[in-house]
């Protein structure tokens, strides 16, 4: 009811009250309804229209493990590099700028670029993997649609050092050959997820933590090798396959007491840094995937089986048929033709027929058993993908010419590693020792632990020795591996040059290689060397023997066992005189002690110990002038010692003049 005022008219200001807070009550009424319709139903949707406006999500990959040498050098690491990628759906405003841009930058064709803006999918890899100077260069365009993002692409910093053993990744970081495969779910990196937050124009405005903490690096893997080594054995091999114009070659050196594989070189080179312009053949590891007649190399194991049987002493003699013997189907030749010769004199002199006499001795099935006992036939366990198991017939399958041919190296496939496995045993008195390869991480055992107490042998300890001090005499005396000798130390060797086999029967190609230990009364140290198809000389003493001896006498040098005889034929091999050249240290000499911080003055040391000092240091010098005394040196006294690994593989990077 309304009330009147004095003059008689109607007080309506009651009545908007009341209508204005009926008003308002609707109102938030309806905005009560509106906020609950919001919050219940709409709630979930539009938290993630918001989060998709205001967050991103990033993923970061960790990086692939490394490969170490097994002091710790790196082999294979990852380096960080920008990669291309494109959203057609962000850049579809601005086509003909992104295409006209990519191309000039990164080289890639309009053609191209124009089919990929066109693709549904709304991610699409333009380059991977491209240079700094690409990357600045994008983003300082700032083209829509364009992202960068950061990958890892694998590094082999010292090139082609153990290529073959390394292997490589394919752009993914995928391993695809070599160690790099065997231990891809090992080296392999993670992935962890972060949370950008961003304001209305895409501008990043933190970056969470989340994933931070987490271990997203893939594991390293460490081998048995020694890059030094390494190095002194590729380059020796290479001079060696060069020179005699071979087709590939192998060297292998092994430390006996632990089994350790200190280098696995293969010539001709391979670097992984540019796999995808190298040929297949070039990057498989010889090694361990190529069979191989090992020729007379075989003759000390034939040896020490019939010796191990007692079927022959060293001093019994054969009938050796004046270097001829008609068998059916074959003639059978010796190099050096003799009448009667001992045991000895057969290994000393390598005499197909006498050990061919020796081996029908024995009988097929027997020579078999040692032959299997010795390795040959199955994998050596080294851990590498790949490994052949070699070619050894049943013996219900060999014809008397097979077990002849056998005896000295024919009619049998071995790998590198299993020749090396074999003589491995004999230099360990006969005790069976595995290959290593790999040292972190370490194999598992396929023996039970209270089986590894108990050794097992191939041959006795006496026997082993009795093949070794033949082996002398084939280098220390008037045999085929004279020029393995190394001054002051006695080295046991054989030398091997087997006739390959082609189309229709052997053909004139061949397979020189030699095995050498050193010292060869109790032998620290394994190098095989093989070369195929030398030309200008065939003759595994000549072409394989000295790479032997080179390796054996950097090997002692780099670990500090090289005598002083051993130095000062070093200094005769590798002296290179310039007359009339001075050099004067302009420095204050440096104290004559261990290696430090500097070069030291190295004037007036014998060379054996001036090698030691060096080699410690992971240089190899050069040397110049005759004599076994240091005159003269560069870098001098004082300078600071030459970045490792910079030197391997160059020249005049250290010289030492010697009188």
């Amino acid at each position: 009811m309304t009330g009147k005022t004095k003059q008689g008219k109607t007080d309506l200001s009651k009545a908007k009250i009341i209508l204005v807070m009926i008003f308002f009550g609707v109102a938030l009424c309806a905005l009560w309804v509106r906020s609950g319709w919001v919050q219940l139903h709409e709630g979930a949707w539009l938290e993630k229209m918001a989060s998709r406006q205001n967050l991103a999500a990033e993923f970061e990959s960790g990086e692939r493990g490394r490969i170490l040498d097994r002091k710790g050098q790196i082999l294979a690491t990852s380096v960080e590099a920008k990669s291309v990628y494109l959203r057609p759906r962000e850049a579809a405003k601005h086509k003909q700028a992104v295409i006209a841009s990519l191309s000039s930058v990164l080289g890639v064709s309009k053609s191209a670029l124009r089919k990929r803006l066109h693709s549904k999918r709304n991610f699409i890899w333009i380059k991977r993997q491209i240079t700094d100077k690409q990357a600045s260069a994008l983003e300082k365009t700032k083209l829509p649609g364009v992202h960068l993002t950061t990958e890892y692409t694998r590094l082999y910093p010292n090139g082609h050092l153990a290529g073959q053993v390394l292997g490589f990744v394919s752009v993914d970081g995928k391993g695809l050959e070599g160690v790099e495969k065997r231990f891809d779910k090992r080296m392999v990196p993670g992935k962890a997820k972060f949370v950008v937050q961003r304001d209305a124009s895409g501008r990043r405005l933190y970056l969470d933590a989340q994933g931070r903490e987490m271990d997203i690096n893939g594991k390293d893997v460490r081998l048995t090798i020694d890059r030094h080594i390494q190095n002194a054995a590729e380059q020796a091999l290479s001079k060696a396959v060069d020179e005699y114009h071979g087709r590939a070659g192998v060297v292998i050196v092994v430390e006996v007491k632990s089994g350790d594989i200190l280098a696995l070189a293969n010539y001709p080179f391979f670097n992984p840094n540019i796999y995808s312009r190298t040929r297949a053949s070039v990057r498989r590891n010889r090694a361990v995937t190529d069979i191989f007649e090992p020729g007379s190399t075989m003759k000390c194991l034939v040896i020490a089986s019939a010796l191990q049987e007692k079927i022959i002493d060293p001093d019994k003699l054969y009938y050796c048929e004046n270097g001829r013997w008609r068998l059916p189907g074959k003639t059978i030749k010796d190099h050096h033709p003799a009448a009667w010769l001992p045991v000895r004199k057969i290994l000393r002199y390598s005499s197909n027929i006498g050990s061919a006499k020796i081996g029908m001795d024995m009988g097929a099935n027997k020579l078999y058993e040692y032959l299997r006992a010795f390795g040959f036939g199955s994998r050596t366990g080294i851990n590498f993908p790949g490994e052949a198991y070699g070619i050894v017939r049943p013996p219900e399958k060999w014809r008397k010419l097979d077990l002849a041919a056998t005896s000295f190296g024919q009619s049998i496939g071995v790998t590198p590693v299993q020749l090396a496995q074999a003589f491995l045993y004999l230099a360990n008195k006969g005790e069976k020792k595995q290959l290593h390869l790999i040292a972190d991480p370490v194999s598992s055992p396929k023996t039970k632990p209270e089986d590894e107490k108990k050794p097992t042998h191939v041959i006795d300890p006496e026997v082993a020795d009795s093949v070794l001090s033949m082996m002398e005499e084939v280098v220390e005396m008037d045999g085929t591996g004279r020029n393995a000798r190394i001054q002051g130390l006695t080295v046991a060797g054989k030398t091997g040059t087997a006739q390959k086999a082609g189309k229709g029967g052997y053909g004139n190609k061949y397979l020189a290689s030699f095995v050498g230990m050193v010292p060869g009364d109790n032998p620290e140290y394994l190098v095989i060397c093989m070369v195929d198809e030398p030309t200008r000389n065939d003759y595994g003493g000549t072409v394989a023997a000295p790479v032997v001896r080179s390796v054996m006498i950097d090997t002692l040098a780099y670990r500090g066992n090289l005598p002083d005889a051993a130095g000062d034929a070093m200094a005769e091999e590798l002296a290179d005189p310039i007359p009339g050249t001075e050099l004067a240290d302009t420095l204050a000499p440096a104290p004559q002690s261990a290696p430090g911080n500097n070069i030291p003055n190295l004037r007036g040391m014998a060379l054996r110990r001036a090698l030691e000092i060096l080699v410690k240091k992971g240089v190899v010098p050069t040397l110049k002038g005759k004599g076994t005394t240091v005159t003269k040196q560069k870098p001098a006294a004082g300078q600071s010692w030459p970045e490792a690994g910079k030197t391997e593989g160059k020249k005049d990077v250290f010289v030492l003049w010697l009188s």
